[in-house]
């Protein structure tokens, strides 16, 4: 029995996201240092939009030699963002799984107390290219896209291989965007927006109007 009280006291849908997060050792420096800036962003962000912090959950998944279950799904008043280091390789691929199957388990918590749910997001930003095998999960991301129950992007910092990357985005889905330097306060700020955004739609079907990109995506 996965009761629990939260849901309870706020019985209003959820929307789901997790942020799967490149932890290796070339975000090391700068870029992991703005990416954690970027995260109390989302959390400053998100905190003034009263109908979306009552709704929106997030969870945190890093990779780089291992991967961590670093936040599990919280509602987001107990956001509290993370301070996350850079090092070793980058094991995308059992990132993407790990990731998967955190947002499966979820659904049936949520279902578990009667709480309706929109279609969970999984945002991944990497500067790499996988050091593990990848094949299966790309298979199990085409699934998950092709069923709707995810929707999916891939954030390429400068240095990613966008070639792999294009492999691993499911078909018909958004292809990687590529970020303007390291502007991941521009790009939790568009998160934000957005998951404000699908917290205000109807259903987990209903199309969204997203904010525009061209604060932080290449070639916008």
């Amino acid at each position: 029995m996965n009761f629990k009280p939260e849901y309870a006291r706020n019985p209003d849908p959820r929307c789901p996201v997790v942020l799967l997060l490149d932890t290796s050792g070339s975000m090391s420096g700068q870029p992991i240092e703005e990416l954690n800036r970027g995260l109390v962003t989302l959390q400053q962000e998100l905190s003034q939009d009263n109908l979306a912090a009552r709704r929106v959950q997030v969870a945190i998944v890093t990779f780089d030699s291992y991967v961590s279950v670093v936040q599990d799904f919280v509602d987001f008043d107990q956001f509290n963002p993370p301070h996350l280091s850079a090092t070793g390789t980058t094991a995308m691929g059992q990132g993407i799984e790990t990731a998967l199957n955190l947002i499966e388990s979820h659904k049936q918590i949520l279902k578990g107390n009667d709480i309706d749910y929109y279609r969970p997001w999984l945002l991944m930003i990497t500067d790499g290219a996988p050091t593990d095998s990848w094949q299966n999960a790309a298979q199990m991301l085409d699934q998950f896209y092709a069923n709707k129950k995810v929707v999916f992007f891939a954030v390429a910092v400068q240095g990613a291989d966008m070639n792999t990357l294009s492999q691993i985005v499911p078909p018909g889905s958004i292809p990687p965007q590529q970020l303007k330097g390291l502007a991941f306060k521009q790009l939790f700020t568009w998160l934000s927006k957005s998951m404000g955004s699908v917290s205000r739609s109807q259903g987990s079907g209903a199309q969204v109007a997203l904010p525009p990109a061209t604060e932080w995506v290449v070639g916008t």
